[in-house]
C-alpha cells in the first residue's frame, strides 16, 4: 500500500481550526517513513552485492599471482608518481622527497639476516665475531648463514671460510689490499673476473654473498691442488712458491679453531690473540716487466708493480689490517697460484 493510499483510509478528524496542520503532519510523518525504510532495503540489497563481488574478486586474484603483483604494482607506481609530484611542488614539501625515492624491493639488496633465525651454533658463531670485530650482528648473521651452506657443497669447514674472511678482511666488504684484492675474502678480482660473469660482472666483488662465493672457489681450487688446507692456505694468499707464507696459514687456522670452539659452546674471549704474521727482514722486492700468461693453473699479474720495501718480522701488520706485506712479496715477484 502506497503512502497516499494509506494516509487517505486514515480516520477523519472533524474540521477544527488546528486539523489541517495535523493532517498534514501525518502525510509527512508516513511520506519520511517510507522513504527511510525503502533506503534501508536498497543499501543492504547494495552491501550484499558488494560483498558479494569482493569474494568473488578476491578468490579470482588468489588464484593469480600475476595479475596481483601487476596491481600491486601500479597501485605503486601510482603512489610513487603522487610523491614526486608533492616533492617539485616546492621547499614546503621537503619531507617529501624520501618519500618520492621510495623503493620497497631495496631490502631485497640487504645482505642481512636475522640472527634468531640462525640455529643456536650458527648464532653463538655470528654474536661472536660481531663482537669481535665489531661489525653488526645481522649482516653476519647472513654471512655465517652463507658459510654454511658453502661449506657443505663445498666439503670444507664453514668455520674455515669465516676465519679466511676474518684475515683477509676483518669482515669488511670494501676492503683492497695494494695490489688489488678486493672484497670479504680478498679475491684478485682481474685475475678471477672470469668466475664474476655468472654473477654480472666485477663489480660483484663488493657483493659479500658473491665475493664469499668466488671466494670459496678460488680456496677450493687451492687446496685441492695443493692436497692440504694448510698448502691451499698458502697457494691462497699467493705464498705457494716461497719458503712459507709469513704466517698467515696459522693465523686462519687458529681463528677458525676459536670458531669450532664458539661453535660447540664453549666459551671463548673476544679479544683472544691470534699468531702475528712475519715477513723475512727488509726483503727488496723487484717488480716484474710484464704480465705473462698462466703458471700452475693460476694466473700472473696483469700489469707490473712498482718496487717495494716489506718491513721487518717484528713489523706485522694489525689485525684488522686488509693488506698484508706477505701477501704482496708473493703477488709481485711469483705467478699467482690462486688468488
Amino acid at each position: 500500500m502506497s503512502t497516499f493510499e494509506r494516509a487517505a483510509e486514515a480516520p477523519l478528524v472533524a474540521p477544527t481550526a488546528s486539523n489541517p496542520a495535523a493532517r498534514i503532519g501525518e502525510v509527512l510523518g508516513v511520506v519520511a517513513s517510507d522513504v527511510l525504510g525503502g533506503l534501508r532495503h536498497a543499501s543492504h540489497h547494495v552491501l550484499a552485492a558488494v560483498g558479494l563481488v569482493a569474494v568473488v574478486v578476491v578468490g579470482f586474484l588468489a588464484g593469480r599471482p600475476d595479475l596481483r603483483h601487476g596491481l600491486e604494482d601500479q597501485a605503486l607506481s601510482w603512489l610513487s608518481a603522487r610523491a614526486i609530484q608533492r616533492a617539485e611542488g616546492g621547499a614546503d614539501n621537503a619531507p617529501d622527497i624520501l618519500l618520492a625515492m621510495a623503493e620497497p624491493e631495496a631490502i631485497q639488496r640487504a645482505t642481512a639476516t636475522n640472527p634468531a633465525e640462525l640455529s643456536r651454533q650458527q648464532a653463538a658463531v655470528a654474536h661472536w665475531i660481531a663482537r669481535r670485530y665489531s661489525v653488526a650482528p645481522e649482516p653476519v648473521s647472513r654471512l655465517v648463514q652463507e658459510a654454511w651452506a658453502l661449506g657443505q657443497r663445498a666439503g670444507l669447514d664453514p668455520t674455515l671460510l669465516l676465519a679466511v674472511m676474518a684475515v683477509e678482511s676483518s669482515f669488511n666488504p670494501f676492503a683492497q689490499s695494494h695490489v688489488g684484492a678486493q672484497g670479504l675474502m680478498q679475491v684478485m678480482t682481474r685475475v678471477h673476473h672470469d668466475k664474476y660473469a655468472i654473477f654480472g660482472g666485477q663489480n660483484a666483488a663488493f657483493d659479500p654473498v658473491t665475493n664469499l662465493r668466488v671466494g670459496v672457489q678460488v680456496l677450493q681450487d687451492c687446496i685441492r691442488r695443493a692436497g692440504s688446507v694448510a698448502g691451499g692456505l698458502k697457494h691462497y694468499v699467493g705464498a705457494a712458491n716461497l719458503a712459507d707464507d709469513g704466517g698467515y696459514g696459522a693465523k686462519v687456522l687458529a681463528e677458525a679453531a676459536y670458531l669450532r670452539q664458539v661453535a660447540s659452546g664453549q666459551k671463548v674471549a673476544f679479544n683472544v690473540s691470534l699468531p702475528q704474521a712475519s715477513v723475512p727482514s727488509t726483503v727488496q722486492v723487484a717488480a716484474p716487466q710484464a704480465a705473462s700468461g698462466a703458471a700452475a693453473g693460476g694466473h700472473t699479474l696483469e700489469a707490473a708493480e712498482p718496487a717495494q720495501t716489506v718491513p721487518s718480522a717484528g713489523e706485522a701488520a694489525p689485525h684488522h689490517a686488509p693488506a698484508r706485506s706477505t701477501e704482496q712479496v708473493a703477488l709481485l715477484t711469483q705467478p699467482l697460484s690462486g688468488r
